[in-house]
């Protein structure tokens, strides 16, 4: 599974924002981990995701023809697209003649998912010492990174496998999602965390 043709991406997770620390230190602070993605082969689930816009992005849509289409943005030139995408785009009411008689086109807001996720994930903080998830593991990630992780590469029903699952962070957001779950360790500690935390699931 992990040979150099089955490798597809390395993310970068930022755990947190850095708050200080010792000024003498000969090293930059440490502040992500490396998620390594690999696949067992070119058949796989990829489900693509995409990040909520900012609201300074949401106001670049700031017209509104109450036509239940909602707010549109009308600064988009034709391009090069097709005669069939440009028919298709007419008769959706997103082709226009703007004021000096060239051609635009609307570009609606509910037509985008979000920004498209990419391998550099900024939005997800660790798990804090207030958070309610907190359950005393040293090695436990947050539930919205690995929700992230199961959604990107399976599908509901799907079967999730966690063969060191620490504080059972996975197995928990894998019966949230509605997949099947196996999970192990050997750690004592690890397994009466886990069950515990699969009891309140």
């Amino acid at each position: 599974i992990f040979g150099a043709n089955n490798f597809k991406n390395e993310i970068t997770w930022k755990r947190s924002t850095v708050k200080g620390g010792k000024t003498n230190s000969n090293q930059m602070a440490r502040n992500h981990d490396s998620v390594l993605y690999y696949t067992k082969s070119s058949n796989i689930i990829f489900n693509r995701q995409a990040l909520p816009f900012s609201e300074d992005y949401k106001k670049r849509f700031s017209k509104d023809d109450n036509d239940g289409k909602g707010p549109y943005r009308d600064d988009q030139p034709i391009g090069t697209r097709s005669y069939e995408s440009l028919e298709k785009m007419k008769k959706e009411g997103k082709v226009f003649v703007d004021s000096s008689g060239k051609l635009r086109i609307k570009s609606y807001l509910n037509d985008y998912d979000g920004v498209i996720l990419d391998d550099n994930w900024l939005d997800i903080s660790e798990v804090n010492v207030m958070s309610k998830e907190r359950a005393y593991y040293p090695t436990q990630k947050p539930e919205a990174l690995i929700e992230r992780i199961i959604k990107i590469s399976t599908n509901e029903g799907d079967l999730v496998a966690d063969f060191f699952c620490g504080s059972g962070t996975t197995l928990a957001v894998a019966e949230k999602l509605g997949r099947k779950w196996i999970g192990s360790d050997l750690g004592r500690f690890s397994i009466h965390t886990t069950r515990k935390r699969m009891i309140g699931v």
